[in-house]
């Protein structure tokens, strides 16, 4: 590939045997030692990821949810899984309403939902894992018990979470040794979480969902007023479903269906389809602008259409045809931004998640993305596991009307998506972006970077990015005035300009950009091309 923009910060990683790519060095080097070790991609993924719930809890760990997309090389399939979990049983819109509740709160114990991610962990490692179950939490298990430095993106998310954490006694002693937020550089060890991954490495995943840990899990939320019982971790299950793809630029792109806003990528490389954007150039803001355009189009219908299908969601299928993009694609003015914007007829801030991705010496490849939803999720700890409880459930709509409205045992919509690229019926690309409603935003940019533009897997992630805010939210928020267009700090001038003489309301924004790793399987060479962002504290590393 070559790289024709600038704005590279640091080279792509390459390898031969295998490669993992994640926010943090030690979770890397603990997937990479379980590929060393002959274990898969899944594998790999996994460790990583159990990693990186003891050096970056505030976005990951037992107490979430996750989604992945695995290439089997044996069988030349793509395998989707979802791993989030269920409203409880007594979570209902009358419970809230009961309550003098207009929405779930955003945190504390009645947003929790049935944490997901134990059980995706074990049937992701049933079908496609080769080491011993127990193996896979052993760095994990080393970390939390003798301790890690805290890395620097790390160490600011945890200092923005302090207020959060003082109001839960379990969650300040736990997260907050010394009173306060470990700074960069600090040891910190959590002999709670160790405890806790032993007993799911010893006993099984079974133990969250019947077992011990599962009492455990009872007990808090008795303790906290939550509404989980006994009865809701037991019938709790993870979902293989068939994942979801566009055609764009001689590669077919993957996403998963709902309850993720996997869709919303494919919608938006559908507009986009239509329009030159090589000619356009990557950073012109003639190519922002119908950029923009096609993200308030896109997350419109994102808004209007987007439930678990398993309670009755629409079908969004009717979205990806190219008669639905041309159609959404005159709807767009080149020379004046839109300030309303009506979903089509047809079927903000970020979260605190966690992206990994793994490809093994046979070319199977796991693209897995993990999340308690915002940062330290509830902000409650379950007592003596050290893990914080996820708020997913503030993602559901009081409103009875609305696809993704709230009823028991229903999955709320998950802004999380891992994401694959496929060419010729093989793997080429598996990567994702984290960061809420950035995500889409984030995955769209990376691959026209790398599709359009021509840059490798690290230069299309280190790339300036635009975020634009104020789209209609899955919970029924409405958009007004056009929202907001976010630039990074490397677009010149002229661009902001041009962009406001269009009718944007702009402003330059540190932060808030997403988080990426990628991993290329270079077609020619069988080369593996590792992808890993500064803005994140992680690296890509093969073997």
């Amino acid at each position: 590939m070559d790289a024709k923009a600038g704005g590279r910060r640091r080279e792509a990683a390459c390898a031969r045997n295998g490669m993992v790519a994640t926010s943090q060095p030690l979770a890397v080097r603990a997937g990479v030692e379980a590929l060393r070790a002959g274990g898969s991609a899944v594998d790999a993924a996994i460790a990583a990821n159990a990693a990186l719930s003891v050096v970056e809890p505030m976005s990951c760990g037992p107490g979430g949810d996750l989604f992945a997309l695995v290439w089997d090389a044996s069988s030349r399939r793509l395998f989707g899984l979802n791993g989030s979990g269920r409203a409880p049983a007594a979570m209902t819109i009358a419970a809230f309403r009961n309550r003098g509740l207009e929405r779930v709160p955003l945190h504390g114990p009645l947003a929790w939902t049935v944490p997901g991610c134990v059980d995706g962990w074990s049937r992701l490692h049933r079908r496609f894992g080769r080491l011993p179950w127990p193996s896979l939490f052993d760095a994990a298990i080393t970390a939390a018990d003798n301790g890690f430095s805290v890395t620097p993106v790390i160490a600011r998310a945890w200092n923005d979470a302090e207020s959060l954490l003082v109001d839960d006694p379990v969650s300040r002693a736990t997260f907050l040794p010394g009173g306060r937020a470990p700074a960069e550089g600090e040891t910190v060890r959590n002999r709670d979480l160790a405890a806790g991954l032993r007993q799911i490495a010893r006993d099984g995943p079974d133990t969250l969902y019947r077992g011990a840990v599962a009492r455990s899990l009872v007990a808090c939320a008795k303790r906290v007023g939550a509404l989980l019982t006994e009865g809701d971790l037991a019938t709790h299950a993870a979902t293989w479903v068939e994942p979801l793809s566009l055609a764009f630029q001689g590669v077919d792109v993957w996403e998963l269906p709902p309850n993720t806003q996997g869709v919303v990528v494919l919608e938006m490389l559908n507009i986009l389809s239509g329009f030159d954007l090589a000619s356009l150039g990557p950073r012109s803001p003639e190519s922002l602008h119908v950029w923009i355009e096609a993200k308030k189009l896109a997350y419109e219908n994102r808004a209007r259409w987007i439930g678990d299908p398993e309670a009755g969601g629409v079908s969004v299928t009717g979205l990806l045809s190219p008669e639905h993009g041309r159609r959404q694609r005159e709807r767009i003015d080149p020379d004046h931004a839109a300030l309303r914007v009506p979903a089509s007829a047809d079927p903000t801030r970020s979260c605190d998640t966690v992206y990994i991705t793994a490809v093994d010496r046979d070319r199977n490849a796991c693209s897995l993305i993990q999340s308690v939803f915002r940062g330290f999720g509830s902000g409650i700890t379950v007592d003596d596991l050290g893990f914080v409880m996820q708020n997913r459930g503030a993602l559901f709509s009081l409103d009875p009307k609305h696809p993704n409205a709230l009823q028991p045992g229903k999955r709320p919509f998950h802004t999380i998506i891992p994401a694959m690229v496929t060419r010729g019926g093989r793997p080429l690309f598996s990567f994702g972006v984290m960061g809420g409603d950035m995500q889409p935003q984030g995955q769209v940019q990376v691959l026209i970077n790398l599709l359009v533009h021509g840059m490798d897997p690290q230069e299309a992630g280190d790339a300036p990015r635009i975020r634009h805010e104020g789209s209609s939210t899955p919970t029924g928020d409405a958009m007004s005035d056009g929202g907001r267009v976010c630039l990074e700090p490397e677009f010149g001038d002229d661009v902001a300009s041009a962009l406001r003489n269009k009718g944007h309301r702009v402003e330059r924004v540190e932060g808030g950009y997403g988080g990426y790793q990628g991993i290329w399987i270079d077609e020619a060479t069988g080369t593996l091309l590792g992808g890993s962002e500064s803005r994140k504290d992680g690296l890509a590393l093969g073997h």
